[in-house]
């Protein structure tokens, strides 16, 4: 009965959506961070949403229609153990994200800042190994300024050519360090887009242009805005400044969006962010008129109900199983459930579980980390591979530099005033919320740190929050004194802005300050300090609180339970 309700929510789908053999019809994916099969693979669970879902939508489009193009958007090589498992551990079969890519017959697809992250080793495989094109005409190489991957793609359905052009956040560098995008280097995308758009119209004479940008809507995000030179959001102010365009899909924020914009030379440019985890596509119809017109619309297609593909489930049931056993195996056991949204008010034992293995490793005075997930619980008894993905989601790095002890207290500083508010002046809350309630900025940049007894006064402004006792091992703290500090290779390279905004460091000399560097992920370095132990010591170093105690505690007690 539930093959039967799926397969007729589809057909459903697909008469609402107009899906005719006459037009091309266009789905894509984007940001699927290793969403592939409907397998919660960090908490051994089944789901209802992945790239095995989508199957099932395109095996029914390709049913209905005859001209339908799949595209790729990016991010898809990290986010579940399934894509770190052909990242890092089986690094001798074919990519498990090509091989799906293949399977499905994708056309193209674009680079997206988390395949870049992987490394060269692990993105220049996987592009290989894609039997389309990955695109991004913005990367180009540092030795000739052609592009790194395929500029773009020219696909010919119904006698029509349809021009592809991927391009990719330039906001990398801010992210990574060099030596993950070495040779290569991030052209403004609307410089780039004007360009190739140019070129597209001259040489190869489409009759529709689709662009394929890894990147978000909202040019303002991080202090940005539309004079950013490099913004890292800029799917905006492409589709306004550079006509040519008859849709954008686009992805990097997770938001789901459809709609139009107005191009500089009036026309309108459909654009399209299908979210992420695969639990939507986009879909593009573009239906030729007489006359060289053409209609072009966008819509957002939920794939949650519609079941996974069999076949689908079928053919990679030897990769599932793999993945299962590598997720499953146990590194240790812990003696009581730990919760990530406890690091939002005070020492946690979350955190400062990762703040134990950056000490250790770098044998720094003093480490900085923030949580990766807010939602996350890792249960008590076996401490699996899995579940490590619940504490550490991303696969940074580990570095050592060297800070001052006032810088130490300017990037806390900083740090804290991502998050905190006077309760007695935001209506009794000392999380900075939105009018959504949702936190206002973004977690993964609340770093507390470790090696450090200090508290933060949430009743004074920023600048003065901060008060520093000693070092935890009972030296005094001096800030004339300089220190060795552990931090994760987004901060080290100037994500968040805590060096360069916080500290005051100009991005092109935080290179200066580091010391050392780990190519091993954290994740993997905990993995091997955890599974030293039988049983893991779990319990918070307490080394840090907000003050007044009457004042913070009732704040934390009135907005903890929303995150319970």
């Amino acid at each position: 009965m539930k093959k039967i309700n799926s397969l007729l929510i589809i057909l459903l789908s697909l008469t609402a959506y107009n899906i005719e053999a006459q037009k091309i019809n266009v789905i894509y994916t984007t940001d699927v961070h290793g969403s592939l099969f409907p397998y919660d693979f960090v908490n051994q669970k089944e789901t209802d949403y992945g790239m095995a879902h989508v199957a099932t939508y395109v095996k029914a489009v390709r049913d209905t229609a005859e001209n339908v193009i799949l595209l790729e958007n990016g991010d898809i090589l990290q986010g579940t153990p399934v894509v770190y498992y052909y990242n890092f551990v089986d690094t001798v079969s074919p990519h498990i994200a090509s091989r799906i890519l293949n399977y499905l017959e994708f056309d193209a697809g674009c680079i997206g800042n988390h395949e870049i992250e992987t490394t060269h080793a692990v993105y220049d495989r996987y592009v290989r190994q894609c039997q389309m094109p990955i695109l991004s005409a913005n990367s180009v190489r540092t030795t000739d300024g052609k592009p790194y991957f395929e500029p773009y793609k020219i696909i010919e359905k119904a006698g029509k050519k349809i021009a592809v052009l991927g391009l990719l956040t330039p906001y990398i560098p801010h992210w990574l360090h060099e030596s993950f995008w070495s040779g290569m280097e991030f052209e403004d995308m609307i410089e780039s887009a004007r360009k190739w758009i140019d070129y597209l119209k001259e040489n190869e004479h489409p009759d529709a242009i689709i662009g394929l940008l890894h990147s978000g809507i909202d040019y303002n995000y991080g202090n940005q805005n539309e004079n950013t030179y490099k913004n890292e959001n800029a799917v905006a102010l492409v589709a306004k400044r550079v006509p040519g365009f008859d849709a954008i899909l686009f992805g990097h924020d997770h938001k789901l969006y459809n709609g139009k914009i107005t191009s500089a030379d009036g026309s309108e440019v459909c654009v399209c962010d299908a979210g992420t985890a695969a639990r939507y596509v986009g879909l593009l119809t573009i239906d030729f008129k007489a006359g060289g017109k053409k209609n072009v619309d966008t819509k957002l297609i939920s794939v949650v109900s519609m079941g996974a593909d069999k076949e689908y489930m079928d053919t990679f049931a030897p990769q599932i199983a793999a993945v299962k056993a590598y997720s499953g195996k146990t590194i240790c056991r812990i003696d009581k459930d730990i919760h990530a949204y406890e690091a939002l008010f005070g020492s946690s034992t979350f955190v400062d579980m990762v703040h134990r293995t950056m000490l250790k490793y770098t044998n720094a005075d003093i480490s900085f980390s923030a949580p990766l997930l807010v939602n996350a619980t890792i249960p008590s008894g076996n401490l699996t591979v899995g579940r490590m993905f619940n504490l550490y989601r991303y696969e940074n790095t580990l570095y050592a530099l060297k800070l001052t002890g006032k810088e130490i207290k300017d990037y806390l500083e900083y740090s804290y005033d991502n998050w905190i508010a006077n309760p007695l002046e935001n209506d009794g809350n000392i999380l900075k919320m939105n009018a959504n309630n949702r936190l206002l900025n973004k977690y993964y940049n609340f770093d507390s740190a470790a090696g450090l007894d200090y508290v933060v006064d949430v009743t004074k402004p920023k600048g003065e929050r901060i008060i520093i006792s000693k070092l935890s091992d009972g030296r005094a703290f001096d800030p004339e004194a300089t220190y060795t500090v552990a931090v994760n290779s987004y901060r080290g390279n100037g994500g968040g802005g805590h060096l360069e905004h916080g500290v005051g460091i100009p991005k092109e000399k935080i290179d200066e300050r580091i010391v050392k560097t780990f190519n091993q992920d954290l994740r993997y370095l905990m993995i091997e300090e955890f599974g030293k132990n039988e049983k893991l010591e779990v319990e918070p170093f307490d080394n840090w609180k907000f003050v007044p105690e009457d004042v913070a505690k009732t704040a934390i007690e009135k907005q903890m339970e929303q995150f319970k």
